[in-house]
């Protein structure tokens, strides 16, 4: 049981969610960092032939749930600029999202947005918001890039880069 202690707090993890960082420059606290202000529209369709939003999973209790506690969501909807569906096409956003509140319409979503347009396309980027050991309260961000992908079998090799601020 020491020992394992020992080897847990001997490791040093960063806590990288997924979901789309809008980071145009990251800079220490002595200089200005930059903010980045980006308005789109996201069309979340679950009804029809051809929904962007599915339901994945539910819990044995989620049919009986006023709010549908449980029920499990993986979303691929298209990002616009206007509100209309017709509207010019930006992006995606891809993600999972969860009903969590039992009482209140509530979400816990993973979420990332991929740009088809303008200087954010086609980056995929992920925040860094926390870690453990030397990475206790780190911030930053990892930039992922496709190096190799094999269609038929899913296996892939990606490519990360990451920018970290810790003490």
């Amino acid at each position: 049981m020491a020992n394992t202690l020992r080897n847990l707090s001997s490791n040093y993890t960063i806590l990288i969610t997924i979901s789309f960082f809008f980071l145009s420059t990251l800079v220490t606290s002595e200089t200005h960092q930059k903010l980045s202000h980006l308005h789109f529209y996201f069309h979340d369709i679950v009804s029809g032939r051809t929904p962007t939003a599915v339901k994945v999973a539910e819990a044995p209790t989620t049919k009986t749930s006023m709010t549908g506690f449980g029920t499990v969501v993986m979303m691929d909807d298209p990002l616009t600029i206007g509100s209309e569906s017709s509207s010019k096409l930006v992006g995606k956003a891809q993600d999972i999202y969860v009903v969590a509140s039992q009482s209140e319409v509530g979400f816990l979503m993973a979420l990332n947005f991929v740009f088809v347009e303008g200087k954010y396309n086609a980056i995929r980027e992920m925040p860094i918001v926390g870690g453990s050991g030397l990475f206790q309260f780190a911030r930053g961000y990892a930039h992922a890039s496709t190096h190799q992908f094999d269609i038929k079998t899913g296996d892939a090799v990606v490519e990360y880069n990451v920018y970290v601020f810790h003490y």
